[in-house]
């Protein structure tokens, strides 16, 4: 397609975009008494109308039943989770008895690490990437730290090459081979946040294994936004945030997902009661008999105030469905990104994609160089209306998520973007 940087272009795309209906189902803030245009989805997703329902009805029963709530509830707070395991199977490419919901993201992946992350003298190395998020680093420091390793030692990050924005996958996969017996776990994020590359879960995963390690992955990035296969790509575990993508609300619930080949395993964990055999969990027995799959890593009791919005989330991506998400990201950002070149050309700018450009290496995420701006540009999106995300030097990330992104806020984007250059 040949894409236009007019308004009446971009109202054709809404027009026979067959998600533009969603958008009504999304409350926006708003800047000088108007609809912001949203581009920080990869942050914190727009709250859905319908997750205010799904909060009251848990209020009103905990108000009208107490402590009966947990069984006779409208849905019993006893096995809130387990309506999550299909829906969410399905986000994630997994069996259902493979995912779980619990806790918070870098909380489950520090318990994952208690079962994947077993060194010894010989096998005891970390691969990540440069420039992870600065929570899975501190992880990784902590965890090499408690393990008796120095972090210059175990810590071995994949770098990208000089001038590159981007982690070419052959120096992965070379860097994996190069440590090799000493390996004993490769943990990436799916997606960068800082420049939206989408690695190569498959292709990584078998080369760690392949290496005697095994391989998890932080999706925070990832989950509800790129097509995942974690039971085919035989990814070992994985750990996600439920407030990104897939609008949940702030700080709100992580999933997990354990390969069924380790359901029935004797790896180490960290036990607790609702992770105990569901049938006699209330019998209060003195030693720990985990529940069958990912929901035998399950600690505490579970927070269903929290788990009722992101419930609600995951039942609308079970009505859209992946692929039809998966279609409209990769159309708008492209045209998210023509948008922003043909206003490269009208200010005499600079603007650099750091973002890859093959359209396997990125989701909904553009992150932009802005070259010979400042903060004052940002400043500047920000008062009006447009909601996008700084990163030092002088980078924005904007997510336009399918969604609740329309083609319409992309010319609208652009617009004020030039604006605020020229005005200068």
């Amino acid at each position: 397609m040949t894409f236009q940087n007019t308004r009446e272009f971009a109202r054709e795309l809404d027009s026979k975009d067959t998600l533009s209906h969603y958008q009504e189902q999304f409350i926006f803030p708003k800047v000088n008494d108007k609809r912001v245009i949203y581009f920080t989805g990869n942050s914190l997703g727009l709250q859905p109308k319908r997750t205010k329902a799904y909060i009251d009805e848990v209020i009103n029963d905990w108000a009208e039943l107490a402590v009966e709530g947990h069984f006779y509830a409208e849905k019993p707070w006893w096995d809130y989770q387990e309506r999550f395991s299909e829906p969410l199977s399905k986000i994630v490419g997994a069996l259902p008895s493979e995912v779980t919901v619990m806790n918070t993201l870098t909380v489950n992946l520090h318990l994952l690490m208690v079962s994947f992350y077993q060194p010894t003298k010989t096998r005891y190395k970390i691969i990540c990437e440069e420039k992870a998020f600065p929570s899975d680093q501190y992880m990784f420091q902590s965890q090499v730290n408690f393990h008796g390793y120095k972090p210059e030692d175990a810590i071995v990050e994949i770098k990208r090459r000089e001038g590159e924005h981007n982690i070419r996958l052959e120096d992965v996969l070379a860097k994996i081979e190069e440590v090799g017996d000493e390996l004993a776990l490769v943990l990436i994020g799916g997606v960068n946040y800082y420049t939206g590359q989408v690695f190569d879960i498959k292709a990584i995963t078998a080369a760690g294994q392949k290496a005697g390690a095994k391989v998890g992955w932080d999706l925070a990035h990832a989950a509800g936004n790129i097509k995942l296969e974690l039971h085919d790509w035989n990814v070992d575990f994985a750990a996600w945030c439920s407030y990104k993508y897939m609008n949940s609300g702030p700080g709100n619930a992580s999933g997990c997902f354990v390969h069924e080949r380790h359901h029935n395993s004797n790896l180490p964990r960290f036990a607790g009661w609702w992770g105990h055999n569901k049938e006699r969990r209330f019998k209060m027995e003195p030693n720990f008999d985990p529940v069958h799959g990912a929901d035998g890593w399950q600690i505490s009791n579970l927070p269903v105030l929290s788990l009722a919005p992101y419930l609600a989330s995951v039942e609308m991506f079970a009505e859209v469905g992946m692929d039809a998400l998966i279609k409209k990201r990769d159309h708008i950002t492209s045209y998210l990104e023509f948008i922003l070149h043909e206003i490269d050309k009208e200010v005499s700018g600079n603007f650099e994609v750091i973002t890859p450009s093959n359209p396997e290496e990125r989701a909904s995420q553009l992150s932009v160089f802005l070259h010979g701006e400042g903060r004052s540009l940002f400043d500047y999106l920000m008062k009006n209306g447009v909601i996008t995300d700084w990163r030092e030097p002088n980078v924005i990330r904007l997510a336009p998520v399918p969604l609740y992104c329309s083609y319409e806020d992309m010319y609208d984007f652009g617009q004020i973007l030039k604006k605020g250059i020229l005005g200068k």
